[in-house]
């Protein structure tokens, strides 16, 4: 009975007009909303792609049918409540990141790329040095 209550409530929210929690979230919603349809938008074309044998109707009314619903359910899906909870916690929590200036993640950023660099120097510097030590004591044979 708990479960026929559960799985009616999910039916009932996924056709509710309604939002859930309106004004909380909405940039983390909306990202995933676009993220969802971009998905959902990209696989309906492939799927109206491998139907490229098929008559121009079925393929427009695959297309359309596929991208309408994935829709609908990608607008559903960020205001189901414990998703969209979900969401409004990843918003709030963003918010209290403190977030670099230009100048320093560009600082920052230079300082990686030269220890990666400075790091796969001396790895090859190492290589070089093992290959001459073992070519030298006939462990490895010379010229390559």
């Amino acid at each position: 009975m708990k479960e026929n209550a559960a799985a009616n409530t999910m039916w009932q929210d996924l056709f509710s007009l309604s939002i859930y929690k309106r004004s909380q979230g909405r940039i983390a919603r909306q990202v995933t909303f676009a993220v969802l349809a971009v998905a959902l938008a990209l696989g309906a074309w492939t799927l109206q792609d491998s139907l490229a044998d098929r008559a121009a109707s079925l393929r427009m009314g695959a297309f359309g049918t596929v991208l309408l619903v994935g829709l609908w359910l990608s607008y559903r899906v960020v205001n189901l409540p414990r998703f969209a909870d979900f969401l409004i916690a990843v918003e709030a929590e963003m918010n209290k990141v403190s977030w670099p200036s230009r100048s320093e993640l560009f600082r920052s950023s230079v300082v990686v790329m030269v220890t990666m660099f400075g790091l796969a120097g001396t790895l090859y510097a190492y290589d070089l040095l093992w290959q001459f030590l073992l070519t030298m004591l006939g462990v490895l044979q010379g010229g390559g």
